[in-house]
Order: C-alpha cells, then sequence, then structure tokens
C-alpha cells in the first residue's frame, strides 16, 4: 500500500476529460499502468454522470459530445442518462485498454525530489513528471448561504442530492438558480409539488435560434479569459443563456418558470424579501451549480489572488508540470476532448525536453 509508484504522467479522474486525456496519451505511445495510470475516486464508470438522477433521460441532456474514437450512437433516448453514459464509458474504457483504478481518492498533490510530483491517493502514493488534472465539479456542489438558513424547519438539498420529483409531492418547493439544471427541476416538480417558486440572482436569459459555432466560439472566449486572467471560471452555459425549447415555452407559458428576484432572509418556514414579501415553503432546493473540485492541488500554490489558477490553453501558468482538462473553457464535452489532446501535445514535448514548457 506504501509502495512508491513511478510513472510519467499521472491522470486525475475519469469522467470526459480524463478518458479523453488517457486516449490520446494511448494514441502517443504512452502505455497505461507503465507510462501513465488514471485514478478515478467514483466507484464505477461514468464520471458525474452515473450521479444524475433517474428522470434525467438521455434525451434531456443538452451536448454530449461523443469520446475520440468512439461514437456513441444508438442510444435510447428515454434511458436515464446514468445508465446510458455509464454504459459508454465502461466500454470505451475496456475498447482502449486504460485500466482506470477505482475508487481511488487523490488526496494531495505536492513536490518531489528532482523535479518530480507526488500524487498521494487513497491507495498508495505515485511519483510523476506530469500531472493531467481532470477532477471536474460534482464533488464542490456549491451553497450559497443567506441569513436565518439554519433555522429552516424544511428540508434544504442542492442539485447533487436531487433524486427524482416524485419524493416532492405535495410539497412547497423553492428551487433557488437559473441554470439548466434549476429549470428541468423545477418543469419536473411542477405536476408533483403543491406549488413550485423560481428565485434568482438575475433574470435568465433566454436563447432563441440555433447556437451556432461563432456563438459557441464566442462564449468560450469569455470564459477563457477569466482563467487567462487567474479568476474562478463561469460555466459556458452561463454566457450562452437557456435554449428556448418547446419544454420551457410551456413553462414560461403555463407560470412554471414565473422567476422572482432573490430573497433576502430565510425564515423558519419559507423565505422573504426587503419588502414583506413571504413565501411559504417545505423544501429549498439549491441549483446553484459546482465548483472546480481543485483542493487536493492546494499544497502547489497555484490560486491566484483572484481565487481562481490561471491557465493557458490548458497549463497551468505557475507550474507547466500540471494541466487542467474540462476546466473553465473545457468544461464542455466537446471542449474536455480537445483539451484532453492539447494537454498531452504539450505534455509529450516537456517530457521530451527534460524541462518545463515555457509559459
Amino acid at each position: 500500500m506504501n509502495k512508491m509508484r513511478e510513472v510519467e504522467v499521472v491522470v486525475t479522474g475519469a469522467g470526459q476529460a480524463g478518458l479523453s486525456s488517457a486516449y490520446h496519451l494511448r494514441r502517443s505511445g504512452f502505455e497505461p499502468e507503465r507510462d501513465f495510470v488514471v485514478l478515478d475516486r467514483s466507484p464505477a464508470p461514468g464520471g458525474a454522470w452515473q450521479f444524475r438522477w433517474p428522470s434525467l433521460t438521455y434525451g434531456k441532456v443538452h451536448g454530449m459530445h461523443s469520446l475520440p474514437g468512439m461514437e456513441l450512437t444508438d442510444a435510447d433516448p428515454a434511458r436515464p442518462s446514468a445508465e446510458v453514459i455509464g454504459e459508454y464509458f465502461d466500454r470505451y474504457e475496456r475498447a482502449f485498454d486504460l485500466r482506470v483504478r477505482r475508487p481511488v481518492a487523490v488526496r494531495a498533490v505536492r513536490e518531489g525530489d528532482g523535479g518530480r510530483l507526488l500524487v498521494e491517493t487513497s491507495a498508495g502514493t505515485w511519483s510523476t513528471r506530469a500531472l493531467i488534472n481532470a477532477t471536474g465539479t460534482w464533488d464542490q456542489p456549491f451553497l450559497p448561504r443567506y441569513p436565518g438558513q439554519e433555522g429552516f424547519r424544511g428540508r434544504q438539498l442542492h442539485t447533487a442530492q436531487y433524486a427524482g420529483p416524485e419524493e416532492f409531492a405535495g410539497q412547497r418547493v423553492v428551487v433557488v438558480g437559473g441554470g439548466a439544471s434549476g429549470t428541468q427541476h423545477l418543469l419536473e416538480l411542477a405536476p408533483y409539488a403543491a406549488a413550485t417558486t423560481w428565485v434568482t440572482r438575475r433574470p435568465p436569459v433566454f436563447r432563441e435560434g440555433p447556437f451556432d459555432a461563432d456563438a459557441g466560439r464566442a462564449a468560450v472566449a469569455l470564459v477563457e479569459e477569466r482563467v487567462r486572467q487567474g479568476l474562478p471560471p463561469r460555466s459556458v452555459v452561463s454566457v450562452t443563456g437557456l435554449p428556448l425549447n418547446d419544454a420551457i415555452r410551456k413553462g414560461l407559458a403555463d407560470g412554471v418558470l414565473d422567476r422572482l428576484p432573490m430573497f433576502d432572509r430565510i425564515t423558519p418556514d419559507g423565505v422573504e424579501w426587503r419588502d414583506g414579501r413571504h413565501v411559504e415553503a417545505d423544501v429549498i432546493l439549491w441549483a446553484t451549480g459546482f465548483r472546480a473540485a481543485l483542493g487536493h492541488l492546494a499544497p502547489l500554490r497555484l490560486r491566484e489572488p483572484g481565487g481562481g489558477i490561471r491557465v493557458e490553453g490548458t497549463r497551468a501558468v505557475a507550474d507547466p508540470r500540471i494541466h487542467l482538462v474540462g476546466y473553465g473553457p473545457s468544461a464542455s464535452t466537446i471542449g474536455a476532448n480537445r483539451a484532453g489532446r492539447a494537454a498531452v501535445r504539450d505534455i509529450r514535448r516537456l517530457l521530451a525536453e527534460g524541462r518545463p514548457v515555457a509559459a
């Protein structure tokens, strides 16, 4: 258990970003277990998808892009996305013999000897020359704090704990958050709940018409600029707006998506605003997103004063041995594929030269 193992590259995380990176390492001549290792803390293949609620069927998933080298075809849109994508990732790992080790929790990454990094995990320590961090965000749900929160007598939960709408039958539910998860929760809950209330910090922006390549590039550029400045990334969705599809139109017409501004405090039996308005609630569902799971990198002191890690492409500016794939502009499924390829290209150059790539 305590034996030190040496590899050229450690990949942390086996979601879309980690598997894409492992594929490109394999394709570049790196052998799994000999030259690189993939560590995943989840119990099974599927990345964060395996934890999604059963009512999130594959047909409701927006923009799932196939992994490199193997298309996801003939998926039943009525099946839970957790099953469809979990099975697909499992086939992918076996097809390319990626030998993912799980469940392995990465606890810390530290400076080692001779310019190497030490990756300390629940399964021992690896010494490596480079690290591809693909840990995503699922393990870091963001729960904002509001006055009176501790005194609420009802139930509070985050999207990460949401298991489906049936358990909210007959209850009054306040959904907080203006992203895709918040709107999906509201549309699902409406037929079951006694009442739903939608609350967001900013007015939601709905996008009409096709989302073309130019619009996609512009959205990614906005997120990319933040990480280049060392600021915490915003999701690509936050700058693209919500697609105005038939389900959203019906929700708007029915009043389910009638949004209120953010409340000012939480009371024992609901939420209230400064103007005296009060909404009674049995449940507050926080669809408030996630933050990048990067705590294990803290010993390397990569964070900038702005709170984020400054990144050029996928490379951490403060330490070119570290590549963040699935972070910021590469958080989308297609972005993770491209970023995995770019990270491996940079790492090959770093290892060939035997010194850090110039920032």
